[in-house]
């Protein structure tokens, strides 16, 4: 983890490929999809493109298929 501050309260992060870089210290963010606190040190899902963080994998998937209407159509038809 990039510039890792062991602070109470929400922080403020900057996603990046594979890392992230806190821009306002704390301890958790909150998931765009379910509004869950993440805790800093269990973050493993966000978007790049969207800037957003995601509590699991189903939150990612779920976000994802409500952004792309073609991609929720192609898993359904399986």
């Amino acid at each position: 983890m990039m510039n890792r501050m062991d602070t109470a309260g929400e922080a403020r992060l900057k996603y990046l490929d594979g890392d992230f870089a806190i821009l306002t210290p704390g301890a958790f963010v909150r998931c765009a999809v379910t509004g869950a606190a993440i805790p800093l040190d269990t973050l493993r899902y966000w978007s790049v493109k969207r800037q957003e963080a995601y509590v699991d994998a189903a939150a990612s998937l779920k976000r994802e298929m409500e952004s792309d209407p073609r991609l929720a159509a192609r898993l359904k038809q399986g």
